[in-house]
């Protein structure tokens, strides 16, 4: 279970998701039952074990003493496999739990990965964000996504990639930072339900395998330039860096081009 904040119950701005923001530390116990509600969806579905990857900003976010104590936590980065960081092909399903939309999408909180810095993703020429990088990838694993809940974008982001995979809309965005709010414990009931009955139906991924082709857009043409320095990264133009691997070297090594950039920018947040 990989857990982002952008898309959890009742979270709207910046405030809601960047210490020391002003409703942070409130979003915090919001984020912590969204995914409460998908661990007890979990386990009604028959889970033996249930491991949660806090996967937002710091990743120090998910209250520990407020968690499940049936699921078991990555907390704090840096990992070497950043949102999915846990994953490995022994486990039956991936959950999304607080997603959101790409870059240049009109969604509650919309980037893709670090803000301002990513202004474009593509997998095989396809535009995508966190939400298709985490679907390809679990599929490699062999693992099947099986459920995501942010806003009705991330959603729908989701359903164009896998029409297969269930969602839970908690949340209508308006704007940016704007939106129609499901009423929170009606948005953590369909949490729980909906992870029961996408667990109870796991469909098997078709698995891709050999080289898959990855480009990213960004800001600056400082960090396009350094990370040439990586051996199999080419440059498409000023801003724009491709490389090509299988699956699962492509999102290791997209995380440290993210490293890169931080280290070569000030970046600043991305609202």
């Amino acid at each position: 279970m990989s857990a982002d904040m952008e898309g959890v119950t009742g979270v709207v701005d910046a405030e809601d998701v960047q210490p020391p923001g002003r409703d942070y530390e409130r979003a915090r116990v919001l984020m912590t039952e969204d995914v409460n509600a998908a661990v007890r969806g979990a386990y009604a579905a028959g889970a033996t074990d249930v491991l949660v990857n806090d996967a937002h900003g710091p990743m120090r976010n998910l209250l520990p003493d407020l968690l499940d104590p049936r699921a078991r936590l990555i907390k704090g980065r840096p990992k070497p496999m950043g949102m999915i960081e846990g994953l490995t092909p022994e486990y039956d399903a991936a959950l999304c739990i607080g997603y959101h939309a790409r870059a240049g999408i009109l969604g509650v909180l919309s980037h893709s990965f670090m803000g301002h810095e990513i202004e474009d993703i593509w997998l095989d020429d396809q535009l995508t964000g966190e939400i298709g990088l985490f679907h390809a990838t679990a599929a490699a694993y062999g693992v099947p996504l099986a459920l995501l809940t942010g806003d009705d974008t991330a959603c729908n982001e989701l359903k164009a990639w896998d029409p297969t995979v269930a969602t839970v809309p908690v949340k209508f965005a308006k704007d940016r930072f704007a939106a129609e709010l499901v009423p929170v414990a009606e948005a953590r009931e369909s949490i729980e339900t909906t992870t029961t009955a996408a667990l109870s139906r796991l469909l098997t991924p078709e698995r891709r395998s050999g080289p898959r082709t990855l480009a990213v857009r960004w800001q600056s043409a400082s960090v396009a330039s350094h990370l040439t320095a990586i051996p199999g990264v080419t440059r498409r133009d000023d801003r724009t860096v491709t490389v090509e691997a299988d699956m699962l070297h492509l999102y290791r090594l997209f995380n440290l081009f993210l490293r890169v950039c931080t280290a070569v920018t000030s970046n600043p947040p991305y609202c």
